[in-house]
């Protein structure tokens, strides 16, 4: 392992789920008890003998107790903590990791009593907003789907069961590498289901379905692949219902508003993975270097599509390179957020004005590479496509967004996109969002951090009025 592993929590939980006392767990793990003592309480790391013991004895992988998780609650809490800073003094990094590793049960109840806090605060501004305009109707209506994001956040991107329930189900219809999708579809539809396909949509809606004459509407304008995903969405919603039905029940929101969105994004999830199958896609993303543009045309998918499902392969014993995804539009707002990398994103504010997704906005149909380093001297390999969402009319203006998608550098040459870039080379010096951003000579810094004491020199002057202490 190459950096230090704690597992405590982890190991402590499986240890009392199996009923075992610290002598008999120690004994099995052929370690003494006061070091199986200092592992749950996270004072020792674990050795790569002791990991392979601890997953052996409680047949677990060794995946499981990957630092991935331990990363992004202190990602998640260090922001968190800036979010709620006060004019005291601010929380330090290694006080936040220390909380985050030794109490993370804590650390998630902090977490979860700041996203409710963010939600009152957020609807309360809403509220002063609509008395301010009159408009008594400007509800919360994006609090559900702040919820969904957390669900799918907290899974890492990833349903196991539902996705091992599609690949069955790929496998059922008879979808087969290099084949168009559309016609086994539209056939096992009208097979099992009793489904009629009709391409032409009522009004302006991409799929519509009658469930007294079993007609299926898909829009004709929509691109091919769209069309296709709406296909791929109805039968899995359809033959997967009692699947996605249980991950709502296990996943216990609030809310009817937010059961209903997730339902939509569990839907979604089961149509990009009947597409792109686990299995066939993780081998054909290793073969074709993870060029998204292949692989959109071998499953004949979108670029959204592809980049989206590539933040999926995250199965137990067969994962993919870890990739993060991003889609944002044009006002830099970011509406799908996916990383099984350390990278995080900006929950509360905008993305860091240096990254590349930014300048994809000006490049529209290019990719943009960018060799990034975060402040904590992460190296990510980052890739920009600036795409356009026809709707098919000239009286309708399209829709345009940008993907961003890439991994760390210590997997760049397993994406086409580094070829003739100089991965040890001078990298952009980016970060999470100017309110939690650690650097001091930034020149495109929009505001102080929220967690750091900052002076204004009253004889200088630089490219931001104040300095950070």
């Amino acid at each position: 392992m190459s950096a230090k592993l704690f597992v405590g929590p982890q190991v402590r939980s499986l240890r009392q789920e199996q009923g075992l006392k610290l002598q008999a767990c120690a004994a099995r793990l052929g370690i003494s008890v006061s070091y199986l003592s200092q592992i749950e309480a996270n004072q020792r790391p674990v050795t790569s003998r002791v990991l392979a013991s601890i997953a052996e004895v409680f047949g677990v992988a060794p995946e499981v107790f990957e630092a991935r998780e331990d990363e992004r609650l202190i990602a998640d809490l260090r922001e968190a903590v800036a979010e709620s800073a006060h004019p005291g003094a601010p929380v330090g990094l290694s006080e936040i990791r220390r909380v985050a590793l030794q109490a993370p049960a804590f650390a998630r109840r902090f977490l979860d009593l700041h996203r409710a806090n963010q939600r009152l605060t957020e609807r309360l501004n809403l509220t002063e907003e609509a008395v301010a305009l009159d408009e008594a109707t400007a509800a919360s209506s994006l609090l559900p789907y702040e919820e969904v994001r957390e669900f799918f956040h907290d899974l890492d991107n990833y349903v196991d069961r539902l996705d091992r329930a599609t690949e069955d189900l790929a496998e059922a219809i008879g979808l087969a590498d290099g084949e168009a999708p559309d016609e086994r579809i539209v056939g096992w539809l009208k097979a099992r289901q009793g489904v009629t396909v009709v391409r032409g949509a009522p009004g302006e809606v991409m799929r519509r379905y009658d469930p007294e004459t079993r007609t299926l509407w898909v829009n004709p304008r929509q691109p091919p692949e769209t069309q296709t995903f709406q296909l791929a969405y109805h039968l899995a919603a359809a033959d997967l219902s009692a699947v996605i039905e249980a991950e709502l029940a296990r996943a216990r929101f609030r809310t009817a508003e937010a059961v209903d969105v997730c339902r939509v994004g569990l839907g979604n999830y089961a149509a990009g993975a009947l597409l792109m199958p686990y299995r066939r896609f993780h081998t054909a993303a290793r073969a074709l270097r993870h060029d998204v543009e292949a692989l959109g045309l071998a499953f004949h998918t979108s670029l959204e599509q592809v980049c989206h499902r590539l933040s999926n392969l995250q199965r137990p014993g067969l994962r993919g390179v870890p990739i993060f995804f991003v889609r944002m539009d044009y006002a830099g707002n970011i509406t799908k957020r996916h990383s099984a990398t350390r990278l995080r994103f900006a929950r509360f504010g905008g993305a860091c004005p240096l990254w590349n997704v930014h300048q994809a906005v000006g490049a529209p149909d290019r990719f943009l590479v960018q060799v990034a380093e975060m402040p904590d001297g992460a190296r990510y390999l980052s890739v920009a496509r600036s795409v356009a969402k026809p709707s098919g009319s000239y009286l309708e203006p399209d829709r345009h967004f940008v993907l961003g998608f890439g991994c760390e550098i210590a997997h760049a040459d397993q994406l086409v996109y580094s070829a003739g870039v100089d991965l040890a080379g001078p990298a952009a010096r980016i970060g999470v969002s100017c309110r939690i951003c650690e650097r001091n000579d930034c020149p495109q810094r929009a505001f102080p951090p929220v967690d750091r004491p900052l002076r204004v020199p009253p004889h200088e002057r630089r490219t931001v009025p104040f300095r950070l202490d």
